[in-house]
């Protein structure tokens, strides 16, 4: 073996590719930032705080993440990028030092019932494979376990063109599905409830349907039914004919003339599904969603027994387990299935399977099953869910982007992640991590807190340096960051109690216990222990509970808090009666909308594959009025000057003076105790984060008449200092008479709480029963639970 001799000429130069170790971002412009410009350190860990509104994910999200995503998108032919989303150009002057970035938000998965924890991360996919290999007995290939695939058989002829001569051959095609034929591969059956479509003992003629929307004198509806020719509309529907009946209910689609206008007749039970069930509930409007529910009945497919599959399917088993089996088990116990397994023909297929499934225990989903509809995870659920594809990857020197990992975290679980989080680190990557928990910023290598305040008043950087720096920087943050709720002296006495007997929502073991009702009851627990089972499952949804979830806002960019909230209407009315003219001019998505860019403000121009681009509409200068509108005033002021007001400006506004209008003022006040203050009246809902989206509800809620509220994780996205604020809202609504059930995590909640119902030992099959009730005070000096050694470490015990 020979080597070369070296020269010792002391320490080489440093290599020019090692001076790219920084992300510059210069003359940040996106949404509320001020022309930010700033330096992160690469294959670092960054933490971004400051107050919900701040611009923390304009910056991290809608500039850096999504600049380093457009350029990705801009390597592909225009043939593949014309099927990819188009992204436009964050307002940045310069953006150096980019890497790759995978962004891991906290975006809800597809509400698709089709749509499993297996399908979202591809598990299922390999089970089908594996299946398709060592099932016995053999029914087919991955297809034929696949709930999303229908078994299909055709024959027929095909025109072959051979050379200059064409003819005809037979042909027979055939796919193996696993699909239950019943369910069609959702698990469940829908059963109409006829009594809330019609009153039989009315005819059609005399207002007989019960359905929203459906008006007599609309053709397209009732009329076409009255008119149809098949049904007598003067006729009671509790006396028609079987026939009849059978053309009402049934119908195959038929063309008909109504009016001298071909319509198509169809029964009313498809019609039903076809305009109502097939759409996703949660895009409804209110009062069409509560409409859905009191007609439609789920119950599990009998045929199928809620497994999606078909017989076939079911039958093939490796080990006595069939795949409908495998995706039932709790993920941790269904990895320890598969260490049992030892078939040389497919290990590398079983190598990957195990690595995936050990990746879920690993993050703290264990307790999950790949059946489990995707739709019903948590927004933390769902985050780290999308985090098991990253974690054994070998991708190094990218960025990984994450909003709020901590999100439904038990301070128990918060450890585990930030370990992740580090590892990823580790790796040689840069992360980028978006976060409130003071736990989580105490690991960053480098922290950037936006601020001082929200929207208008946000947007610039008031720190930048490590954690200790935080905490002497003065910044809303560092003051905070240290902040400690203590446990009350004295609790609340409960005025009466929500008897829940026998619970066995999903985990729940038969569960007996009695929620105090006129105090702050927190609810708590490790994630998956039962704590949203036992709330949303066993309390029942009356007249008298207003429940408040994580489920997103549905809104496009038309949408604003104004008219979210219900507050544009007596604003309408106001600016009607005052002119004399009619409400409807005073909405841009109405009568008073500007013709040239028909309300929206901007006019958009597609070109296709690159980004749209948004000009300012030059007819109202981006009002979204027509100028005729912005003629009348109310208390010196036109709709749109109106609707560029703060909420506080607003709430000032509409308080006193000319424009006094109380029903305008009380949701105002709403929305300022829920924080919101710094919002304006017409600022697109899809510019709101998480945070601000859901106190936006909570303000909405608060009108409602009920008597007990249910919150699930009111402080998801609250920055330490809104907290408090938080604490006094709710504190205000006990006081008030009402009670309050809180499903939290935070440990200022549970200390400033008059009653904890802690739900565990563990997660899955390990939890679901109650391990304490009683006072935050008992829970810190008894220490029985995780969360009593937890909240006794937080509040210095």
């Amino acid at each position: 073996m020979s080597t070369t001799p070296r020269t010792n000429t002391g320490s080489p130069a440093p290599h020019a590719a090692d001076s790219h170790d920084l992300i510059r971002v210069h003359g940040a412009r996106e949404n509320n930032l001020k022309d930010v410009s700033i330096e992160i350190p690469k294959r670092r860990l960054t933490v971004f705080t400051g107050v919900s509104g701040s611009g923390k994910t304009s910056l991290v999200f809608n500039t850096i993440a999504a600049e380093s995503q457009r350029l990705i998108n801009e390597t592909y032919s225009a043939f593949v990028q014309g099927f990819m989303p188009t992204l436009a150009r964050p307002e940045v002057d310069v953006l150096e030092g980019l890497t790759t970035a995978i962004i891991v938000d906290q975006q809800r998965m597809g509400a698709d019932p089709r749509s499993t924890v297996g399908t979202a991360t591809d598990t299922n996919a390999m089970l089908r494979i594996l299946f398709s290999r060592l099932g016995k007995p053999h029914i087919g290939p991955p297809s034929a376990y696949s709930f999303n695939t229908a078994s299909v058989r055709a024959s027929g002829a095909i025109t072959v063109q051979r050379g200059s001569k064409t003819k005809a051959e037979k042909a027979t095609f055939e796919r193996t599905g696993g699909m239950c034929t019943r369910c069609e591969g959702r698990g469940s059956v829908s059963d109409i409830d006829l009594t809330q479509l019609y009153d039989d003992s009315k005819s059609i003629a005399e207002g007989a349907f019960t359905i929203p929307g459906w008006k007599s004198d609309s053709q397209w509806t009732v009329g076409l039914y009255a008119q149809s020719g098949f049904l007598d509309p003067n006729k009671p529907i509790r006396s028609f004919t079987k026939r009849e009946m059978h053309d009402f209910l049934y119908g195959e689609p038929t063309k008909v003339k109504v009016n001298g206008i071909n319509l198509t007749y169809e029964g009313l039970i498809p019609k039903i599904q076809k305009s109502f069930l097939s759409k996703d509930k949660e895009a409804m409007q209110p009062h069409i969603r509560a409409f859905v529910e009191r007609a439609v009945t789920f119950t599990t497919c009998p045929e199928c027994e809620g497994t999606r599959l078909s017989e076939g399917a079911r039958s093939s088993k490796i080990k006595k387990v069939s795949i409908a089996d495998a995706c039932a088990m709790e993920i941790r116990d269904l990895a320890e299935w598969v260490r049992g397994l030892d078939e040389p023909s497919v290990a590398p297929l079983l190598t990957t399977l195990r690595q995936t499934l050990d990746s879920f225990t690993e993050i703290g989903l264990g307790y999950l099953s790949l059946d489990r509809p995707a739709g019903t995870l948590s927004g933390g659920e769902a985050q780290r869910v999308k985090m098991v594809r990253h974690l054994g990857s070998s991708l190094t020197d990218t960025t990984y982007v994450f909003d709020e990992p901590t999100i439904g975290l038990h301070p128990h679980d918060i450890q585990r992640m930030n370990d992740l989080l580090l590892r990823l680190r580790d790796k040689g990557n840069t992360v980028l991590v978006v976060e409130h928990k003071p736990e989580t910023i105490a690991i960053a290598d480098h922290v950037v807190d936006l601020g001082p305040g929200a929207g208008t008043a946000g947007g610039t950087v008031c720190f930048e340096g490590t954690v200790e720096g935080l905490r002497a920087g003065g910044t809303v943050t560092g003051r905070h960051f240290d902040d400690r709720a203590k446990v009350k002296d004295t609790a609340r006495k409960p005025t009466g109690a929500l008897e829940i007997r026998g619970a066995s929502t999903h985990n729940l073991r038969d569960v007996d216990v009695d929620i105090p009702l006129g105090v702050l009851c927190v609810v708590t627990g490790v994630a998956g222990s039962g704590k949203s089972s036992l709330v949303h499952g066993s309390i029942p949804a009356g007249e008298n509970v207003v429940s408040i979830d994580q489920s997103p806002i549905k809104g496009s960019r038309r949408s604003n808090p104004a008219t979210y909230t219900g507050l544009l209407d007596p604003i309408r009315k106001a600016f009607a009666t005052a002119n004399g003219v009619k409400p409807a001019l005073f909405s841009a998505n109405s009568e008073g909308a500007c013709p040239t860019c028909n309300g929206a403000g901007v006019v958009f121009t597609d070109l296709a594959m690159m980004a749209g681009v948004a000009t300012t509409c030059e007819e109202c200068e981006g009002k979204r009025f027509e100028a005729s509108v912005l003629e009348y005033h109310f208390g010196g002021r036109d709709i749109s000057e109106v609707l560029a007001m703060s909420v506080t400006e607003a709430e000032a506004f509409f308080g006193a003076g000319e424009a006094r209008t109380p029903a305008a003022h009380r949701i105002l006040q709403r929305l300022v105790d829920v924080g919101l203050g710094y919002l304006s009246l017409g600022q697109p809902l899809t510019t709101l984060s998480g945070g601000e989206r859901q106190r936006l509800k909570l303000a909405t809620h608060m009108a409602e008449k009920g008597g007990v509220y249910v919150l699930d994780e009111p402080t998801a996205g609250l920055h330490l200092a809104d907290v408090e604020q938080l604490l006094g809202l709710l504190d205000r609504l006990v006081d008030a008479g009402k009670s309050v059930i809180v499903v939290e995590h935070h440990q200022a909640v549970m200390a400033h709480a008059d009653w904890i119902i802690d739900l565990g030992p563990g997660a899955g099959h390990d939890g679901g029963r109650v391990v304490f009730e009683g006072t935050p005070a008992d829970l810190v000096a008894t220490r029985p639970t995780l969360t009593g050694e937890h909240l006794a470490a937080y509040v210095g015990a």
